[in-house]
């Protein structure tokens, strides 16, 4: 091995790595126009929340002087310093493709316009609606002796305000105000078309208040509005041993959070450098300022892409997820379950069958109890209506909600405060866990018996990012996981003794153990000379002793196939050490989000499928599940989703030892778009 490079890959670095590959999807061509707009939209939500979350981690150690070094051999102030360095590359990258892409728009008939461009007509529209809808929600903040620096909400868009009276000396410093631009209304602001014209205009919300800057400021005239977006640290800091009530506690910290550190400071080139300098001042922030050439925050891209009529040429072509065959034409789910399991793979099935398994057990008079996990849930859940009239109705209904949902923490007390009047049992998990692990149990009553029904996935319980996210569905009867299942929920909401799980790996005190088992049974069968191999698709890959031992297995002989999608720290392809290893990512129009692993296990195919990623907060700070799959027929399927990835050669980019993602390409083969062949069910179902 090269003794310049590491063994391993730092996580942040492969993280920004993973965030360069989104943006490279706004900026191929191939992708269309409005496509290309949601992806800087995907690409600026991103480094929000890893400035927000990671970024502020690092500035935490920095401040408190720690200084070792990290497994990848990083200190905390090196790192930092290359983190500013390539996010400020690729910052100026996404704006560089903004521009590419509002050019396109702009041919296509969507134009973003200044004011002076506007013409009479339009202009005097758009004062009429400053005066009747931006006005009154405006409020313009001073800041002088008697009234503070104000409290700045994180990743709100601001405005700051120079001014001056007429009689004020030159060298005498300007008057400060900051005005928010109101993040309820459009960012941007429709303009009616002008005569014989078909084209879409738009003008900036903060460009229409600067216009009208002084009706805020009678007396003062204005010398500078400079828009600026401020990023606070967003990670919750509960003592969740000394608190009584876990929910009160989140609530008091949600309401902390406002009041997060600074972390970074984004602001429109040009600023005055008087504003500027308060700004740093107030706010106590170092090196992490940029400097933007463009509107700040182009999260305003998803609303706007999405909320635009028509423009169908300039989007992906609609995908309708099909409703599961198998259980359409079942008039009883349960029954069909009884004679075999049925996998669903969405988007490309609906999510709809998830929602209708928990429905039927909710109106059937034989089901005794449901048992569920939520960690992140849609707004109007079709499955929270279900569990609240299971709960009415007398049925036995425990759900798992996992307060601690990085920035769904609101709406998961919201669902829960809903369920416990509805009658349902609500659990907060187990102290110093996330419970992570995505699993429902129905227990009906069958001929003075009880049998258990099973639905274990990769994702969440949304409806919506059912939509939007790859994820795979596990509906199951059988006896040996629906003991472990209801083993599960007991050690959750109550005391149990440790289980020894027939069929389940249960992190945090099981999972790791077992994925090392099968591991070494692989390693075992390569030094004997036999066939092994391993495939495992996941979202992220960190964990040092889970990289150690798939290097000991390549090096051993065992050929393995790893399906990343975002952070990576295993070094791929390095000479004595990782040679046997590949490793892949496919970044599309979905979010590739299930985990699924398969073991050749000397040719008795094993696949298992789990709720986590090879992390070490997933393996050790997280109640997460990994289910196998029994029917030979559906392990079939999930191979064949692992190898459609394997062969995708449009979208899939693979690591390279030093740490960079090259396109796969090879014009040998036929093109393979791997999600969009799995819009063919016949492509992985058969």
């Amino acid at each position: 091995m090269n003794k310049l490079l590491s063994r391993y890959l730092n996580r942040d670095l492969s993280w920004i790595e993973f965030n360069r590959r989104v943006l490279e999807e706004a900026q191929d061509p191939d992708n269309p126009l409005l496509e290309r707009a949601k992806f800087l939209a995907i690409f600026a939500g991103n480094l929000d929340e890893f400035m927000s979350v990671r970024v502020a981690g690092i500035q935490d150690q920095m401040k408190a002087g720690y200084t070792k070094k990290d497994f990848t051999g990083y200190t905390p102030a090196g790192l930092w310093k290359r983190i500013l360095k390539r996010t400020a590359h690729m910052v100026a990258d996404q704006y560089k493709t903004y521009r590419d892409v509002m050019r396109g728009l702009s041919r296509a008939g969507i134009c973003l316009r200044t004011l002076g461009e506007l013409t009479a007509a339009q202009t005097k529209a758009i004062d009429d609606y400053f005066r009747e809808i931006v006005f009154p929600v405006l409020t313009p903040m001073a800041v002088d002796q008697s009234r503070p620096f104000p409290l700045l909400h994180s990743k709100e868009l601001y405005l700051s305000v120079l001014l001056r009276r007429e009689d004020d000396p030159p060298e005498e410093e300007p008057y400060f105000a900051i005005v928010q631009v109101p993040s309820i209304l459009q960012r941007l602001v429709a303009v009616p078309g002008r005569a014989n014209s078909r084209k879409a205009e738009f003008v900036f919300l903060e460009d229409l208040i600067e216009r009208h800057i002084g009706t805020l400021f009678n007396g003062y005239t204005t010398a500078g509005v400079h828009p600026f977006r401020l990023t606070r640290n967003a990670d919750l800091t509960l003592n969740e041993e000394g608190a009584e009530d876990l929910l009160e506690e989140i609530e008091k910290e949600l309401r902390r959070r406002r009041w997060g550190m600074p972390v970074r400071l984004e602001y429109a080139r040009g600023m005055h450098p008087y504003a500027l300098r308060m700004l740093k001042e107030e706010l106590e922030l170092g090196e992490n300022t940029i400097e933007i050439e463009g509107p700040l925050d182009l999260g305003f891209l998803m609303r706007f892409a999405g909320s635009l009529q028509g423009y169908e040429s300039l989007r992906f072509e609609r995908m309708e997820p099909v409703y599961p065959r198998e259980v359409e034409e079942a008039d009883d789910l349960f029954a069909l379950l009884r004679e075999r399991d049925v996998l669903v793979y969405h988007p490309y099935e609906s999510f709809e069958a998830v929602d209708d398994f928990v429905m039927e057990a909710a109106y059937d008079p034989d089901v005794l109890a449901i048992k569920m996990t939520l960690y992140r849930v849609s707004g109007q859940s079709a499955l929270i209506q279900a569990l609240a009239k299971a709960g009415e109705s007398g049925k036995q209904v425990t759900v798992v909600v996992e307060l601690k949902a990085r920035f769904d923490e609101e709406r998961n007390i919201a669902w829960a405060r809903q369920l416990e009047k509805a009658g349902c049992h609500v659990v907060y998990g187990l102290v110093g866990l996330k419970t992570h692990a995505k699993i429902t149990l129905v227990v009906r009553r069958e001929q003075h018996t009880l049998r258990r029904y099973v639905h274990v996935g990769t994702g969440n319980y949304n409806g919506n990012t059912a939509k939007l996210y790859t994820d795979i569905g596990l509906f199951t009867s059988h006896p040996v996981i629906g003991a472990d299942a209801s083993a599960l929920f007991n050690e959750v909401t109550g005391y149990s003794s440790p289980y020894e799980w027939k069929a389940f790996g249960v992190a945090p005190n099981d999972l790791k153990q077992k994925l090392f088992g099968l591991i070494d049974r692989e390693i075992g069968y390569a030094k004997e000379g036999r066939p092994a191999h391993i495939i495992a698709k996941m979202n992220s890959l960190s964990n040092q002793e889970m990289i150690d031992k798939l290097y000991e297995a390549s090096q051993a002989g065992v050929r393995i196939e790893l399906i990343v999608r975002g952070v990576c720290c295993l070094r791929p392809g390095v000479p004595g050490l990782s040679e046997h290893i590949r490793v892949i990512s496919i970044v599309d129009r979905f979010l590739e989000h299930s985990r699924i692993i398969y073991f050749r296990g000397g040719g008795a195919e094993d696949v298992y499928l789990s709720s986590a990623d090879w992390m070490t907060r997933n393996l050790t700070r997280r109640i997460e599940l990994m289910c196998p799959v029994f029917d030979a027929g559906l392990r079939g399927m999930l191979v064949g989703i692992l190898r459609l990835n394997l062969s995708d050669n449009r979208k899939a980019r693979e690591l390279q030892p030093g740490g960079n993602y090259e396109r796969v390409q090879d014009e040998t083969a036929p093109p393979i778009r791997s999600q969009f062949e799995a819009q063919r069910i016949e492509s992985w179902k058969g």
